[in-house]
């Protein structure tokens, strides 16, 4: 007869404790959220009384008719998808090659490079120098302009580095006694034994290129090249009384209170969409970075 040892009074309280630690935590993550979609669909008086909390008041689609009739915000729309997916395709290459290079103890000069990607975590050249640079180079209103700049996150580097440290050094062994060059191993038996990393560090430079704005700010004059995200900075300046407002905002004052809702939904909306698809690998893909560094 098998016994099955029942938990301690302790163990119990901890989960207990752990349990209402974690549903606050739900609660305060989820709420501002839900809080905001319900304010993209109330109307402005609603909003402006209080009255809106997790359930529209007053629904309104106002908002969301102007800017989907505009042509220019599906064109932003599309080039953000572009800028996201180039960039974060520059960035992958890049990290990769430079995390599996740092990962071998072998290599001469492993300590420099790796001082040098640590070097730039609390050190940059400052906003001119790199303003002046990238005009330099002839790179404005390009998406290089975007893309190169913040092609390598240190952080990221640092835990692919650590993940590739962390896969058994015989894997590469037999791969070469097969006939494998670097690339060959890098390819066929590292990366597919890191679809979990890898997948993690998608998210993140995709999350952060789709919500960067500033670059673009800074280094496209031209309205057609613009992100949806420098659109809908646009349109809150101008519902807000600022300056440079977008396509569509002498309409968009008259909604003023939920104008900003709106525009965070919109943004947030494709990441949320693309989240649940690679959820399962980014637990796992953090963890098994942050083993070793």
């Amino acid at each position: 007869m098998v016994t099955v040892d029942r938990p301690t009074r302790g163990y119990r309280v901890f989960q207990g404790v752990n349990g209402l630690i974690l549903t606050g935590v739900v609660v305060v993550t989820l709420y501002p959220f839900l809080n905001i979609v319900a304010r993209s669909f109330s109307g402005e008086r609603q909003i402006r009384a209080g009255e809106v909390t997790l359930w529209p008041k007053g629904f309104n689609l106002t908002t969301y008719e102007i800017v989907f009739q505009d042509a220019t915000f599906w064109r932003n729309y599309g080039n953000t998808v572009f800028y996201t997916v180039v960039s974060t395709a520059v960035a992958m290459l890049l990290t990769t090659c430079y995390a599996y290079v740092l990962s071998k103890k072998h290599l001469r000069g492993r300590g420099i490079l790796v001082g040098v990607a640590v070097f730039t975590m609390f050190f940059s050249g400052g906003l001119i120098p790199t303003y002046v640079l990238i005009t330099s180079l002839d790179l404005k209103n390009t998406v290089w302009a975007l893309a190169l700049p913040n092609a390598i996150s240190v952080f990221n580097l640092l835990v692919m580095k650590a993940f590739f440290e962390s896969l058994p050094d015989e894997l590469e062994e037999a791969a070469q006694i097969d006939g494998l060059s670097t690339y060959g191993t890098l390819l066929r038996i590292v990366l597919p034994l890191s679809k979990a990393v890898v997948a993690t560090m998608v998210l993140f430079y995709s999350v952060s290129f789709w919500n960067s704005w500033f670059g673009a700010f800074l280094y496209l004059d031209r309205a057609e090249l613009m992100p949806v995200t420098v659109y809908l900075r646009n349109l809150i300046a101008g519902a807000t009384g600022g300056t440079g407002a977008g396509a569509g905002t002498e309409q968009l004052t008259q909604v003023a209170a939920n104008i900003q809702a709106v525009t965070i939904v919109l943004t947030a909306l494709p990441i949320l969409c693309v989240y649940p698809f690679v959820q399962r690998y980014f637990v796992s893909g953090v963890m098994l970075g942050a083993v070793k560094g």
